[in-house]
């Protein structure tokens, strides 16, 4: 079993030929409305990869977030832990896609900043039932770091997507076991501005003195680098024609979250979800551009041949 903490928001994504400048008004080809938010699509992705998965999370009683809960029952999603919560609206992104599939992103946090450390709490045997667990930084980050910690004293691995990025404390970074940033939150994290790949070792370097296990940064089309005490490995991104970078982070923690489930080395994870991350982005929105276990096998088979 896997258990995702973390945010649902309901994606509000305008498709355009370029981004606005300050001040300018363009207009945008079409508009979508699609479930997300980091957490929500990390376990979709889990879910659709074939994985059990719990969610810990807050939506507010609108249509929103009903529609939200909906989605990711019909997925497969096991959503008794997420919580409605009266007087505040359910988390939005406001999205912007241009025609390279390059993506702006407001959050509106909402419902997802009513999650509680008493929620966290309360929710301990549900951990103690998980192998894995999956955060972000989308929910209070006492939260994040109740659950973390939860977890380790539990002996469950866990994984941190540390996305919107903050400095965090040695204490908390001490708890995660696997930590997938893109270079730009690297920075955030280490301190240490990443130029090439001499820098993004030595902020790596930084966090793992301060007791981060394992790091895998995701590089968008460079594909992504593990890198701990051991050494440094490069996976090549799959070359596809990209529609919308949206959800490719958190398809491929998903992904990495369910090998690790089924028992695979973090370097057959890394694989797997370079796999996911690249069919992904051929598709527009985030959980609906999420794959189903059998489209990503079929895509590795067709790889190999």
């Amino acid at each position: 079993m896997i258990t995702v903490v973390g945010s649902l928001n309901m994606d509000l994504v305008t498709y355009t030929g370029r981004m606005p400048v300050i001040g300018e008004t363009i207009i945008g080809k079409s508009f979508r409305q699609i479930p997300g938010g980091k957490g929500a699509n990390q376990a979709d992705a889990i879910a659709k990869l074939g994985a059990k998965v719990r969610m810990i999370g807050c939506v507010g009683c609108d249509d929103m977030g009903n529609t939200l809960l909906e989605s990711l029952n019909n997925d497969g999603v096991d959503i008794t832990l997420v919580k409605k919560v009266e007087g505040v609206s359910t988390g939005i992104a406001s999205i912007t896609v241009d025609s390279a599939a390059n993506n702006c992103i407001i959050v509106v946090s909402g419902a997802n900043n009513m999650l509680t450390v008493e929620d966290i709490n309360a929710s301990y045997d549900v951990i103690q039932d998980s192998e894995v667990v999956v955060a972000q930084l989308e929910v209070p980050i006492e939260s994040v770091k109740t659950a973390l910690k939860i977890a380790k004293q539990l002996g469950k691995l866990t994984i941190l997507n540390p996305a919107p990025a903050v400095p965090l404390e040695d204490e908390f970074l001490a708890n995660v076991d696997i930590l997938v940033p893109n270079d730009t939150e690297l920075e955030i994290l280490s301190g240490i501005q990443v130029k090439d790949e001499a820098d993004l070792i030595i902020a790596a370097k930084v966090l793992m003195d301060k007791g981060v296990r394992e790091l895998v940064v995701t590089l968008g089309s460079k594909g992504a680098m593990h890198i701990n005490k051991s050494g440094l490995k490069i996976y090549p991104a799959h070359q596809v024609s990209a529609a919308d970078t949206t959800a490719a982070g958190d398809s491929f923690i998903g992904a990495v979250a369910v090998a690790i489930n089924e028992g695979k080395s973090l370097d057959e994870a890394i694989y797997f979800a370079t796999a996911v991350g690249a069919i992904t982005v051929t598709r527009e929105g985030a959980q609906s551009s999420l794959p189903l276990r059998e489209e990503v096998e079929a895509f590795i088979s067709n790889i190999k041949q």
